[in-house]
């Protein structure tokens, strides 16, 4: 609910900067909560743990429909804190219950369940300012129902939250029990992070990570927010979030099928998100030479124009087709870009400038993780040869 109720740019209003300063205060906490969010999990377990972050987000889009009739930011800036607090809470109890819960050999079917889940809330939350505002054709904020909605959906997944079992009771179909994860302390946990940025394998996935949520407040605000009208926003979401859950299974399946080489399957993928990101950066470019942000469009594009509706609609079709395809890195630099991002949207930064940023990021990327898998991965065939020498491999396997 939450990536639908930010992919309609501006959080549903017509001017976006409380949406991107409450983002911006939300990813800053966010940054610091990831980290110490798993000594939080190992003192409440994971059904307070879920219970303490899901309400976060109910209350981040209530201070949306605080904001709707008194236009004070305090609120919105201030729940937007609470759910970055929220956000590091409920991915320490997700990263927990993914590792611990599936049996060993369906750990793959799990996560990629998850993941189908997490983006169709996408897809089911485009539907909410779709159908609401459908008949308000010439409207430029979302009305009340729309954030009642999405707090209803919230809320319910927070109740649910209640129903997960402590790991000492479950017990799978083979007759195994799940290990209970526990994470290390705070203070161990935090410099172990400090001691990732001494690693040079960290340090070439900076970028990566940097970009991989960097671009979020420029394909919300300002191609969304800025192109189409509200009811199409919502409509383009669910084709955004539906394009993630694309995008994941594609990348998924070259990265698990397309060679046996590990290493060749990880230089086809980066080859493959190259190829097809620098298209789709190229398109967006050409669509953004057609307008700023003193030259704005004169009139929103509709879903029923009909030709004028295809062109930007594939562009940010598109755009959630990458997204998916460039995800997975490093939580805490990918908030950390993100907190950075929402914040220059705000200081009003050319919209030329945004995107060739983006682009420019995601670029530098791609040679850096190339390096990465030449030097860290190692194939199959030579993990067996070390093992014979009775020695270890440094890296990533």
């Amino acid at each position: 609910m939450f990536n639908a109720l930010s992919g309609m740019g501006g959080g549903g209003q017509v001017d976006p900067t409380a949406a991107n300063n409450a983002n911006t205060a939300l990813y800053t906490t966010f940054a610091v909560f990831g980290i110490l969010g798993g000594g939080i999990y190992n003192i409440l377990g994971p059904k307070l743990t879920l219970l303490a972050g899901c309400s976060t987000y109910v209350l981040y889009a209530g201070s949306f429909l605080y904001y709707n009739h008194y236009h004070h930011q305090a609120f919105a800036i201030v729940a937007g804190a609470f759910l970055g607090i929220g956000a590091g809470l409920l991915w320490a109890s997700q990263g927990a219950i993914m590792t611990s819960y599936p049996p060993h050999d369906r750990k793959g079917i799990y996560i990629s369940l998850f993941w189908s889940i997490f983006n169709m809330g996408g897809v089911i939350g485009g539907l909410i300012p779709f159908v609401l505002n459908f008949h308000r054709n010439e409207a430029v904020s979302v009305n009340d129902g729309t954030y009642i909605g999405f707090m209803i959906f919230m809320s319910i997944g927070t109740i649910l939250s209640l129903s997960i079992l402590h790991p000492s009771r479950v017990v799978r179909d083979d007759g195994s029990r799940c290990t209970n994860i526990k994470y290390s302390s705070v203070s161990v946990e935090a410099g172990e992070i400090l001691k990732l940025f001494l690693d040079w394998k960290m340090l070439l996935m900076v970028p990566a990570s940097w970009a991989s949520n960097f671009f979020y407040s420029y394909q919300f605000n300002n191609v969304n927010g800025i192109l189409f009208n509200l009811r199409t926003r919502g409509l383009n979401n669910i084709f955004y979030w539906g394009a993630q859950m694309i995008g994941s299974i594609l990348i998924g399946y070259i990265m698990d099928f397309s060679f046996k080489s590990r290493r060749v399957r990880g230089l086809f993928g980066i080859g493959v998100v190259a190829v097809v990101g620098t298209a789709i950066w190229g398109g967006g470019l050409v669509k953004q030479l057609d307008y700023s942000r003193h030259d704005l469009p004169t009139q929103k594009v509709d879903f029923k124009d009909g030709t004028g509706f295809a062109g930007p609609f594939v562009l940010y079709f598109s755009y959630g087709l990458l997204d998916a395809m460039y995800s997975g890195f490093y939580k805490g630099v990918q908030s950390a870009g993100a907190a950075v991002a929402w914040q220059i949207d705000t200081h009003n930064v050319p919209f030329l400038n945004e995107l060739i940023t983006n682009w420019a990021l995601m670029t530098v990327s791609y040679p850096l993780l190339a390096l990465l898998i030449i030097r860290a991965v190692k194939d199959d065939n030579e993990v067996e040869e070390k093992a014979k020498d009775g020695g270890t491999i440094p890296g990533i396997h």
